[in-house]
């Protein structure tokens, strides 16, 4: 209740500045945000979920349709009042909101028919997360993490790249995780492509496998190696150096600083560990939270890190990469994506995931 009245303080004062009658948050994302990590999700692939959050000077509901109400009210929504209409008559929806604005200026975070884009102070506020989120994401990365270990410790060689894949759902469903993205490429595969997304393929000597994992709309992104054989000196020094520069963008990674100025550390590293150029391959990562990217580390970007808010970097070199979520509390990391189980090697110390010798 104190979370929700919180974040409905910070949507009224950033309506008040901008002078509008009212805010709907239509996506899913917003919608987990503003009600405290509730989900309206039901079709997985949609942005925009069964409901949807309006807020006003005065009041704020859940609206929806009345085959969603009753389910919502029981397992999803605490601390907000519900108002739905017969699933028949959808012109209901809007001649409520029409009701309770009287023909002011409305934003949302997917607007239509003449609505504002969200204000910039509205739509950084999710970047800094508070004590309540921070326990849910603990909690989420944990399990993300052990769900992981768990999969890849079923694996076999002779698995399917799907296969495996299959093994980390499982894994993360049985923990009442959302796999968002899954991600696996066997030998053949993983030197190829930086977003190798599965296929009937067999996985051989060694296997990566990427999570987006998602719960209470928080996503926990977390990468890992296997090997059913020792890796060769070749691919322990790549493992070496993405760990370097990680370990770069984590010093760089201090509230207020700009998205760039972390990539350009990372450029540098890169550079330093023989490897120039290394980053024009893929992206780097970023801040995440209430979406698996909120924003990407890219030239020129100046949005800045927040206290409070997450980091997922993904530095990377063909056939091999690193990647956890870690929270920025008071200055220092937290890595959330952390199963004890899983080995780990020293780097700049701080342990990090090693390959994953079987």
């Amino acid at each position: 209740m104190t979370e929700i009245a919180d974040k409905l303080a910070k949507v009224r004062c950033c309506m008040d500045a901008s002078q509008l009658a009212a805010v709907r948050l239509r996506g899913s994302d917003w919608f987990a945000w503003a009600t405290a990590g509730g989900s309206s999700v039901v079709l997985m692939t949609s942005e925009a979920g069964v409901a949807e959050v309006l807020v006003t000077a005065d009041e704020a509901w859940v609206l929806t349709d009345a085959i969603e109400h009753e389910r919502l009210q029981a397992e999803q929504i605490a601390g907000l009042p519900i108002w739905s209409h017969p699933w028949t008559t959808p012109d209901s929806r809007e001649q409520f909101v029409a009701r309770c604005t009287a023909g002011g200026r409305v934003a949302s975070d997917r607007p239509q028919d003449g609505e504002l884009p969200l204000p910039r102070p509205l739509a950084r506020a999710r970047w800094s997360l508070s004590g309540p989120e921070h326990e849910r994401y603990r909690r989420l990365g944990r399990e993300a993490a052990e769900a992981m270990t768990a999969a890849l410790q079923a694996a076999r060689p002779e698995w399917t790249e799907l296969q495996l894949a299959g093994a980390g759902s499982e894994a993360l469903g049985s923990r009442g995780i959302e796999p968002a993205l899954i991600l696996v490429a066997g030998e053949r595969r993983l030197p190829l492509y930086r977003h190798p997304t599965p296929r009937d393929e067999r996985l051989g000597a060694r296997a990566m496998m990427v999570f987006c994992a998602r719960r209470h709309g928080l996503y926990a992104c977390l990468t890992r190696h296997l090997y059913f054989r020792t890796p060769t000196p070749e691919e322990r020094r790549a493992a070496a150096i993405v760990a370097e520069v990680e370990a770069a963008a984590f010093a760089a990674s201090t509230p207020g600083a700009a998205l760039s100025a972390v990539l350009s550390a990372m450029v540098a590293a890169y550079a330093r560990a023989g490897q120039p150029g290394a980053e024009a391959s893929h992206h780097q990562g970023g801040p995440c939270g209430y979406a698996a990217r909120e924003s990407i580390a890219r030239p020129g970007n100046s949005e800045s890190l927040a206290e409070g808010g997450a980091v997922a970097w993904n530095p990377s070199l063909p056939g091999m990469k690193i990647e956890d979520t870690a929270l920025l509390r008071g200055g220092a990391l937290e890595l959330v994506t952390v199963d004890p189980a899983w080995p780990t090697v020293t780097v700049a110390g701080r342990p990090r995931p090693d390959l994953l010798v079987r």
